[in-house]
């Protein structure tokens, strides 16, 4: 059976599993904010994952952002931290940071922040690739995630099934 129909009938986390684990292997660093270890533990929960993830950093703080994770610091305090550009870098220096071929990150807002002008609870994810045979060249995905009305708890866990759903449906592109 090939690796295309093996992962129509798996969960998204199982799904993620068998194509990174397809050859050419990759490796995947995690970068979150205010998902809070929920991308980590998702990835995680499936037996061998091992086999492919490297780590993750939940970094809540612009100082820990900057220093874990490069990201620029005058565009990220100017933005709250929350971005397009600073869930990118996050991606990046993820897998900087752990020496991945692909890094995932979200940063965003769990509850509405009316002093910052936000609504509504919103995310940026972002995953990042390395273009294979550059060893400093990468490939991005982003994108916005808005939860009028959801909970915090909520909140992370849609952000955060949407950076891997994100990144699953790269890698099917990819492997296809």
């Amino acid at each position: 059976m090939s690796a295309k129909k093996r992962t129509q009938k798996l969960g998204p986390a199982a799904e993620l599993k068998v194509m990174m684990l397809a050859e050419p292997k990759l490796s995947l660093a995690v970068a979150e904010s205010l998902t809070a270890g929920h991308v980590q533990a998702a990835v995680a929960s499936v037996s061998g994952a091992s086999g492919y993830f490297r780590g993750g950093v939940t970094a809540y703080t612009l100082e820990q952002k900057v220093k874990l994770l490069g990201v620029d610091r005058k565009h990220a305090k100017a933005v709250n931290c929350v971005s397009s550009r600073v869930a990118e870098e996050m991606a990046l220096g993820a897998c900087e940071l752990f020496g991945a071929d692909v890094g995932v990150a979200t940063t965003g807002y769990a509850e509405p922040a009316p002093t910052d002008g936000v609504a509504v609870p919103l995310a940026w994810w972002a995953v990042a690739w390395r273009v294979a045979g550059k060893k400093n060249e990468f490939s991005l995905r982003r994108g916005r995630v808005e939860c009028p009305g959801a909970k915090r708890v909520d909140v992370q866990a849609i952000v955060a099934e949407t950076a891997l759903a994100e990144l699953g449906a790269w890698l099917r592109e990819e492997r296809a």
